[in-house]
Formats: C-alpha cells, sequence, structure tokens
C-alpha cells in the first residue's frame, strides 16, 4: 500500500478566449476513492473532466498521474502515444451516450475484445472468453455476445460500454452523467451495478453529474461548481446534509421540493 495519491491536479484552468471553462482547480484522488463533479449545465465540470482525461489542454496548471511503478508522471508531458496506451490499459472513459464510447457496427464481444487487443493480447479463445465473463458481469446474456449494440437498449449498451471499459483492469475510470438520459428504473439498475464494480474492482473514478441522488450513491467526495469554479467540496454525506455555500444550498434545497 501506499500513502500517495492516484492523481494530483494543481491549479488547472481552461480559457476560451475571455471565457472561463474552468479556474484554478486543485485536488487528489486517493486509490479506491470515487470523486463526483457536480454543478449545473455550464458550471465546467465537463471541461474539467476533459482537463483530467488529458481529452483537452489546459490553459495552465497541471495534472500528475501515479503509475504502477508507483513515479509520478505530468500527464501534458508525456507524448501521445504514451497517453493513448494509458486510456487503453490504466484508464476507462464512461461517455453519457454510449455510441459515443462503443463502435455500433461491431459485435457486443468484439467491442469488449478491441481493447484486450489494443494491448496486445491476441488469442481468439482467451478474448472471446474474457468478453463473454465481462457481458455476464454487466448483466447482459451470453447469446447476446454476436449482437451489435444498435440491437441494445439505452440501458444495454451503457452496460456494454462499462465491460469495454473494464475489461482491461484499469485503475482510474472518468465517468460523463453515466446515467443521463436513461429512464429511472433503469437508471437505479445501472447505478447499483456501478456502485458494486466500484467496490468490488477497487477503483478510483470521478464523476461529473448533474444528479446529486447519482452523486450520494456513487461517491466518498463531491466538489460542487459554478461558472467554472468550486464553490464548496467535501465529503458527500457532509455536503449533502449540511451544505455551507449558498450555491450548494441552492442545489439541495431544489431537489428537496421536487
Amino acid at each position: 500500500m501506499t500513502d500517495e495519491p492516484l492523481l494530483r491536479v494543481r491549479s488547472v484552468s481552461k480559457f476560451y478566449g475571455n471565457r472561463i471553462g474552468c479556474e484554478d482547480i486543485s485536488f487528489d484522488l486517493w486509490p479506491g476513492e470515487v470523486l463526483a463533479v457536480v454543478g449545473e449545465s455550464g458550471s465546467g465540470k465537463t471541461t474539467l473532466l476533459n482537463c483530467l482525461s488529458t481529452r483537452l489542454m489546459p490553459t495552465s496548471g497541471s495534472v500528475a498521474y501515479r503509475m504502477r511503478d508507483n513515479a509520478f508522471h505530468d500527464l501534458y508531458r508525456m507524448s501521445e502515444a504514451e497517453r493513448r496506451m494509458l486510456m487503453r490499459t490504466d484508464w476507462g472513459f464512461v461517455h453519457q451516450n454510449p455510441a459515443d464510447g462503443l463502435r455500433m457496427t461491431v459485435s457486443a464481444g468484439a467491442n469488449v475484445g478491441e481493447r484486450l487487443m489494443a494491448v496486445g493480447d491476441r488469442h481468439y479463445g482467451r478474448i472471446r472468453a474474457a468478453a463473454t465473463d465481462w457481458l455476464g458481469r454487466v448483466e447482459i446474456a451470453e447469446d447476446r455476445i454476436d449482437d451489435q449494440p444498435r440491437a441494445f437498449s439505452g440501458g444495454m449498451r451503457q452496460r456494454l460500454q462499462i465491460a469495454r471499459n473494464l475489461v482491461t483492469g484499469p485503475r482510474l475510470v472518468f465517468m460523463d452523467e453515466p446515467t443521463g438520459g436513461l429512464d429511472v428504473s433503469v437508471q437505479a439498475r445501472l447505478l447499483d451495478l456501478l456502485r458494486g464494480l466500484v467496490h468490488e474492482l477497487g477503483l478510483s473514478a470521478i464523476v461529473v453529474t448533474h444528479d446529486l441522488a447519482v452523486a450520494r450513491l456513487l461517491s466518498h467526495r463531491m466538489i460542487v461548481m459554478k461558472d467554472g469554479h468550486v464553490v464548496e467540496s467535501g465529503l458527500t454525506d457532509r455536503v449533502l446534509d449540511d451544505p455551507q455555500a449558498p450555491y450548494t444550498q441552492l442545489l439541495v434545497s431544489s431537489i428537496l421540493q421536487v
């Protein structure tokens, strides 16, 4: 075990001309910890997520990731090839729209197996067995392995995207509104599945959501964003049960009034 964080975020800012995407954001993410980033649309939470996951270059600041040899690497000093390999191995990214994270014209099994092939596995039997196992773990029937995602429901597509991301045993998963656009009953099933997998695998995760119920169910800690800035942070239950910032109080009270 190590007493070092998995991710060190220091003074990350992103500007679009004179407009603030996010500004001066710092935190540590620890092994096995789930951090929720919450706020209304336009608060900067997705901009921050994209900066942390190297999908977007920040204007300033640094993001350092602790590799498996325990050495920290500045993500923006790594080569593009090194970052791509990190995304295939140690990281996952679950999109709100599953079609953005899946290949819709190949089979469910191939979607999962491709990630294994990307890290060098070429044994067809082993790849198919792993795909079958992971489909079962995300509650997709084995006999759907050769079906394409376009034949799946939205909830099934999202579960398939999760299997595709987790098959290589990542340590950190980024999630952008993972239950957005799904029916309430489907959301509940997916959240229960995600919570179980995060706990079982000891995953660290950063979850962007506007839904405070999702944040409470999945995360240990949360940061609240408004206009590109962090207005409050702390343990999830503390922030939601005893919000200090006026904006957080407004968010929480709006949920209670529904």
